[in-house]
């Protein structure tokens, strides 16, 4: 009996024990939750901007590439040594204006005996035409004498022919690329002389999805960008619309003409390409920074008047899902979800949730430009 008063005594000591304990610890959560109620609430610094709607001129944007509307590699028809370079490398010609001479000595040596030989056959076709008239000579040999001048003009004009072709001239109007041959070099048949290239006007290729194919039409106008002369915007107008979808890609080749006066634009160059539509919308726009992009959808913080748990009024922010739009630099529409009118913190979101108290500071405010020219740092 006596061992077994110990162990209720043990037993009853130890629950004692934890009774106490359990004690202390609930009153020390208690103790830490009253402490964080009366937590003064963390105020976060951001910046902020009054929603008001604008008019918005959707565009379709794509990335496109130069061509030339007329280019070529001038190159030479007839195999010879090249005796005369009239042009210097980026120089531009006109139509016409001669290239390269090859050496066409022997061509011009022909070229004076086939003017003999047509003249002599000239002379006796005249005195065969005097001849039938008196009706002294018979008419096979006023047809000899003309089949003969015939065959003498034919060959004059095959030595100038290949005269002309050892006379390389420029096909059309434009710029030269670099010169590709020397002076006393011997160029095969089919040797490249120079790129030869028209830059005004220039076409412009770009693609876009088929789904877009209803919004666009020929003589519709795009702007053009390109990287490195963001201060100029090349204007021009759609020509033409493919007449099929590529199957792998399912987007459609479009190809717009531009002005190109300064020659700034050349074949090959990489472009932005946007295409404005004519049907104008009015939207909020706010900068890109004020916009939590996520995968379960894209939010902002508007700031409103809040009351916290103990009844005292503060700034705080509210969490809002929004329908975005189109963007444009640092500047993103907003199709739906902020109202005209409401307070939209602009940066610092990242660290806010909802409900959070925040103090408006604009002294220094996010980027908010259509055409961002940011710094190369």
């Amino acid at each position: 009996m006596k061992k077994i008063l110990l162990i209720a005594i043990a037993i009853g000591a130890a629950i004692a024990l934890w009774i106490i304990l359990g004690s202390i610890k609930y009153f020390q959560i208690q103790a830490a939750i009253a402490g964080f109620a009366n937590m003064p609430m963390q105020v976060e610094s951001v910046t902020s901007q009054i929603a008001a709607e604008e008019d918005w001129v959707p565009a379709l944007r794509a990335i496109g590439s130069t061509a030339a509307v007329q280019g070529v590699t001038v190159s030479t028809d007839q195999p010879g040594i090249v005796t005369k370079i009239n042009f210097e490398s980026g120089q531009t010609v006109k139509q016409g204006d001669l290239l390269v001479q090859l050496d066409v000595t022997q061509e011009e040596a022909q070229l004076r005996s086939s003017f003999a030989q047509q003249k002599l056959t000239a002379l006796t076709l005249q005195r065969q035409q005097n001849l039938i008239k008196n009706r002294v000579a018979a008419q096979s040999e006023l047809d000899t004498a003309q089949a003969e001048f015939d065959q003498a003009t034919a060959r004059v004009l095959e030595v100038k022919a290949m005269v002309d072709k050892k006379t390389i001239r420029a096909p059309f109007s434009g710029v030269l690329g670099i010169r590709g041959v020397n002076l006393g070099q011997y160029l095969q048949s089919g040797a490249a002389i120079a790129p030869l290239q028209a830059l005004d006007p220039i076409y412009v290729n770009f693609y876009l999805p088929q789904h877009n194919l209803g919004r666009i039409i020929a003589g519709q106008a795009v702007s053009v960008k390109v990287d490195g002369l963001s201060d100029v915007n090349f204007e021009g107008k759609i020509n033409a619309v493919d007449a099929v979808v590529d199957e792998a890609t399912r987007n459609v080749r479009i190809q717009a003409t531009l002005t190109n006066l300064r020659g700034l634009l050349r074949p090959g160059m990489f472009v932005n390409v946007q295409v404005p539509e004519d049907t104008k919308s009015r939207h909020v726009v706010l900068p890109a920074t004020s916009i939590q992009f996520a995968p379960y959808g894209d939010t902002v913080y508007i700031i409103e008047d809040m009351t916290d748990p103990r009844g005292v009024a503060y700034r705080g922010v509210r969490q809002q899902i929004v329908k975005v739009g189109e963007s444009r630099g640092d500047r993103v529409a907003i199709v739906s979800g902020v109202k005209p009118g409401e307070e939209v913190c602009t940066s610092g979101v990242f660290k806010l949730r909802q409900g959070s108290a925040v103090q408006v500071n604009n002294s220094i405010l996010p980027e908010n430009n259509e055409a961002p020219n940011p710094e190369d740092t």
